[in-house]
């Protein structure tokens, strides 16, 4: 093995053209054994190189045509006395490398259709009331309303005076003196009030006492429902007051008089004093 030339005709008989790539893989061997070339990627082209040199070694035998005995000349810087170890496992993956740099920014695409419309959101919270405008213009004035029913309005109300002092005790004082008595509803000829119109009524009475006193009584239907009593002083003129709410009926009479003997019938009335009998209606009763 000392030379740089083996025999390889003896064992392995080849035809021009495979002893060609024989030759080729030959010397990719060596070169990857021999080299320096340790790293994983020379082991593979050693690999691949002994695979190729096996699938080629059967159909050496039939397309022999050279002599025995060539010899096939030694690689140049092939090692002396070389032997083919066997093939090493694969090396292990790399680390992946670094992220490239970030491309150029694109163009600007063109602007999308418009979206569909989402549901309605919730409605918020009321805003702070906002400072009072000024005041509108007057509006015109509407159509004028239809005429409604007339109302019917119910009067009846006296007020009479006493013209002389001749009054009878215990029975109506005779006031013939008219101050208002339009309805008709008080009679002077027999000094009561008639009840035409039924519900509430004011009555009240004023009464000049003098020489006497006075015992004066309002009476309704026959019965006394107010008193009055007024003591005379000696040489002085003095006054007997009186008034009263009464509910009346229709026909109910209503009327003044001094009740006791003649000794309490100072009932007085002259140009300058009067003695005075007034009621009206308050309000009709319209049951």
């Amino acid at each position: 093995m000392g030379s740089n030339n083996f025999e390889v005709g003896t064992a392995f008989p080849m035809s021009t053209r495979l002893q060609r790539l024989g030759h080729l893989l030959l010397i990719s061997i060596l070169t990857a054994v021999c080299g320096s070339d340790s790293t994983p990627e020379g082991l593979r082209m050693l690999l691949l190189g002994a695979v190729l040199l096996l699938l080629a070694l059967p159909s050496l035998g039939q397309e022999t045509t050279e002599k025995p005995g060539a010899l096939l000349p030694m690689p140049k810087g092939a090692c002396a006395g070389w032997m083919a170890g066997i093939p090493g496992h694969p090396g292990h993956n790399g680390t992946p490398g670094r992220d490239g740099r970030d491309g150029v920014p694109g163009e600007k695409g063109e602007k999308g259709d418009t979206g569909l419309t989402g549901p309605k959101g919730d409605t918020g919270e009321s805003g702070v009331t906002g400072v009072e405008g000024p005041r509108g213009f007057p509006g015109i004035p509407g159509r004028k309303g239809e005429p409604g029913e007339s109302a019917y309005v119910y009067r009846s109300a006296f007020s009479v005076g006493l013209e002389t002092r001749v009054t009878v005790p215990n029975m109506p004082i005779r006031f013939t003196k008219i101050f208002y008595n339009q309805q008709n509803h008080y009679d002077v000829t027999t000094g009561k009030f008639h009840c035409n119109i039924p519900g509430l009524y004011y009555f009240s009475f004023h009464i000049t006492v003098y020489l006497k006193d006075v015992k004066v009584s309002l009476y309704k239907k026959d019965k006394a429902v107010l008193f009055t009593y007024d003591q005379y002083q000696d040489k002085n003129v003095d006054q007997a007051s009186g008034s009263v709410l009464l509910y009346l009926e229709k026909g109910d009479q209503v009327w003044l008089q001094a009740y006791g003997d003649e000794e309490n019938n100072g009932v007085y009335a002259d140009n300058v004093n009067d003695s005075i009998f007034t009621g009206f209606l308050l309000y009709h009763n319209i049951e």
